[in-house]
């Protein structure tokens, strides 16, 4: 089976730091780490995984770059006395996942927009960066269009802070499935947060 132009996208952005992008990578990662936490685009730098995850090159569709730090939960150094195991500062993770994180903040600097869905762009030693697909649920286009005006509906407003996003979801452990997965749903606080 022949390839099509999405495939060799796809193939140079399973190893970004070998292929084709390795220089142009460490100079995109100077430029976004200097810039904003949050940029509107023109169009996305990934066009296969944009393409993968619901974008279409028509009015009402929206992308937005998000930089969000790296790590773990930064806890304060403690001065009362305890062993350094017990003190509760090191490998303490939020609930929440990073590119979750990245989701809310673009939906919280576009509050017209829908977030549809979002993917990894690149990282380095402070930040991840993430692409953000949104949507105009009030664009006529939109609202034309069969295979995307679900996101209309009154019930997908906020999607990003509900947890709806494929992030969301990972995020809530309904990734998972049979067996070990029976206290994720309907919800985490539905089983006093033992799932996950």
């Amino acid at each position: 089976m022949s390839k099509n132009m999405y495939d060799y996208i796809a193939d140079a952005w399973k190893k970004p730091k070998q292929g084709i992008l390795k220089d142009e990578i460490w100079s995109r990662m100077i430029e976004y780490r200097a810039g904003p936490s949050v940029v509107r685009l023109e169009r996305p730098t990934r066009l296969d995984r944009a393409r993968e995850l619901g974008f279409k090159a028509k009015q009402g569709f929206v992308m937005a770059r998000v930089k969000v730090r790296r790590g773990g939960i930064r806890r304060h150094h403690i001065s009362a006395g305890r062993k350094p195991v017990r003190k509760g500062i090191l490998k303490i993770t939020m609930r929440k996942n990073i590119q979750r994180i990245a989701e809310e903040r673009a939906a919280k600097r576009f509050p017209n927009l829908e977030v549809l869905n979002s993917y990894w762009l690149g990282q380095d030693g402070k930040h991840k960066y993430y692409e953000i697909i949104m949507v105009d649920p009030h664009h006529p286009v939109i609202m034309a269009d069969p295979k995307i005006n679900w996101i209309c509906a009154s019930n997908k407003k906020g999607r990003a802070f509900r947890g709806l996003t494929s992030a969301g979801k990972r995020g809530r452990g309904l990734h998972k499935k049979g067996i070990g997965s029976e206290k994720n749903r309907p919800s985490q606080k539905a089983h006093n947060r033992t799932g996950k």
